[in-house]
């Protein structure tokens, strides 16, 4: 039976990173600021006004509880709204959702579950990100009914960043004709080492060059079409030689190193405003001996958030991940990766651990731990991000799916002319 999904709105009118908000945007004031000034003249008297910051109004409002639930990005169990999903999404009030393959069924399916998912958090202020790892190749979690987009690698044979931002513009087609906002991706891990067990051909290549310019590229066709991307996995995980879903990866390059390889690719997103950098869970003795990269105040505060000035909103990798299950306590986990300077804490798979970092954070707060300050710098970013993309949870799926096939089977067929 053929599925159509009718056009509810235009793609190419979806705000990107350059459009004025109309809420508030991330770097134009902050907290602490609380507006802009703007005078008023009468005569020959001029009076200051201040004008209200409306994401720090929207704060002003929000409880304790709610701010907290914003920094958790959680998974779901099933393809159906389940009671469990429901109860998370009202009493941890997380700020978004990120579903997997086995969270995916048909597309009429998937798509009920995700509204269904929106429509659950209809009693929290804040609209949900909706995510997924949507990379191409081997890491693609749309339904059957869309034709496949090929891997990173097989686009970076081709060394063209016009092929790359039409892959990504393709990427975010299929995401807003299921009703997600948010990917993980551009991946732009370096593909240095053969023997990568989990990168491989999810990269542009082995140039940071190429992964810098062609990730770029994918980056700036999903924002143009109003999908958020989110750039991974800083600071670099392709030089690794275990799964960091396995077990925590060790990775002994200095400093120097990084930045003449693993770093150039970020650090052009930087460039570019990305919107969201997804760090990982590796540790690099020579930077910090003690913590992985998704803990460490160095890596996260020193480097990504100072030396590179990245003033957006920083998610860890999955929190469930071997590397850290098999390594850390998740309350410890929580306290070190807030206080390092990450704003969004994904985990993936399980409902308690979703409560428990819920719970950790609400204490921490309590006790001063961390101070509700640092949790304001966290909510800020988040909800100006929401903001900047205007996200609503009443927004209906757009596009069409036999108009995307055929794009994406065109530009297939561009990929393997190169």
């Amino acid at each position: 039976m053929m599925i159509l999904l009718l056009i509810a709105g235009c793609s190419s009118q979806a705000p990107s990173p350059s459009t004025t908000p109309n809420q508030g945007e991330a770097g134009t004031t902050t907290p602490e600021t609380g507006g802009n000034s703007i005078n008023h003249s009468n005569g020959d008297n001029v009076t200051p006004i201040e004008e209200e910051d409306p994401i720090t109004l929207k704060m002003g409002k929000m409880s304790i509880e709610e701010k907290v639930g914003q920094m958790i990005l959680a998974g779901v169990d099933g393809t159906e709204l389940d009671a469990r999903a429901t109860q998370m999404i009202a009493e941890q009030k997380v700020g978004g959702i990120i579903l997997y393959s086995n969270n995916v069924s048909d597309l009429q399916g998937t798509v009920q579950f995700v509204k269904a998912l929106k429509q659950a958090n209809a009693g929290n202020p804040v609209p949900l990100f909706m995510s997924v790892d949507q990379e191409g190749g081997q890491v693609s979690r749309m339904p059957k009914e869309l034709l496949s987009i090929p891997s990173n690698a097989s686009v970076g044979k081709t060394k063209s960043a016009d092929l790359a931002e039409t892959m990504g513009k393709l990427l975010a087609r299929e995401l807003l004709l299921t009703g997600f906002n948010v990917n993980f991706a551009p991946v732009l891990d370096v593909n240095s080492n053969p023997n990568n067990p989990v990168i491989g051909d999810r990269s542009f290549g082995s140039s940071a060059n190429q992964v810098a310019e062609l990730g770029i590229a994918e980056m700036k066709g999903l924002r143009s079409e109003g999908v958020i991307p989110v750039v991974k996995h800083f600071p670099g995980h392709g030089d690794t030689s275990v799964d960091s879903h396995l077990d925590l990866p060790v990775v002994n390059k200095s400093l120097d190193q990084l930045k003449k390889l693993e770093w150039i690719p970020f650090a052009a997103a930087v460039q570019e405003d990305v919107e969201a950098v997804m760090v990982a869970h590796i540790l690099f003795p020579k930077l910090d001996p003690d913590k992985p990269a998704s803990l460490s105040e160095v890596i996260i505060g020193q480097h990504l958030r100072g030396e590179l000035n990245y003033q957006g909103v920083v998610i860890t990798d999955d929190l469930s991940m071997g590397a850290i299950e098999k390594n850390f306590e998740l309350n410890d986990v929580t306290i070190d990766t807030v206080k390092a300077g990450s704003d969004i804490l994904l985990v993936a798979h399980s409902y308690d651990s979703a409560k428990l970092i819920f719970d950790t954070l609400l204490q921490s707060v309590k006790d001063g731990t961390i101070s509700e300050s640092r949790i304001d710098e966290s909510v800020y970013r988040i909800l100006s991000l929401k903001s900047r993309y205007n996200l609503v949870d009443n927004q209906e799926p757009t596009g069409n799916v036999q108009d995307l096939n055929k794009d994406i089977e065109a530009w297939r067929k561009q990929v393997n002319a190169q």
